[in-house]
């Protein structure tokens, strides 16, 4: 596993957004754009966003970006747009939990934690209620998870 650089200046209050794909600049730009979007019921939320667009970051895998972005304090999610974010008609960004075992009481309470994966896919306006939820402690990783899990495209879309 390679090492990546340091994640800095990300504020607690911003969702941690890192570009893996660099194959297509025009759909960084759409997915940057959508998540610089207003977002909530009407749009009443600003978007927070601290975006890594460093071409060192290029192909990272999810446990590469795990790793590189582990001593960032209350950091429960982060958000991958690898090649699929690209790709894709929605621009779907990766969601990855950075819950470990070592965080869990036990095994049991890491598999409920998990039970729908690690990760899933959400929109952009979904990243920031995901960020918003878990930060504040509203709602877990794993109810997320499980909407995505219960979309046909496997999608977490947003309230």
């Amino acid at each position: 596993m390679r090492a990546l650089p340091a994640v800095t200046g990300h504020d607690e209050f911003d969702a941690l957004v890192v570009r893996t794909d660099y194959d297509d600049d025009q759909a960084w730009q759409d997915v940057a754009a959508a998540l610089l979007e207003p977002w909530g019921d009407n749009k009443q939320y600003e978007a927070h966003v601290h975006f890594i667009n460093d071409p060192a970051w290029a192909g990272a895998t999810v446990d590469e970006v795990l790793t590189a972005v582990s001593a960032a304090e209350d950091l429960s999610v982060v958000f991958l747009a690898d090649r699929t974010t690209m790709q894709a008609e929605t621009h779907a960004l990766l969601a990855v939990t950075t819950l470990t075992r070592e965080e869990c009481e036990d095994d049991e309470d890491y598999e409920q934690l998990t039970e729908f994966g690690r990760e899933f896919r959400t929109v952009a306006a979904g990243a920031h209620e995901v960020y918003a939820n878990l930060s504040i402690g509203n709602l877990g990783f794993e109810e997320y998870a499980a909407w995505a899990h219960d979309d046909p495209e496997g999608i977490y879309r947003s309230f």
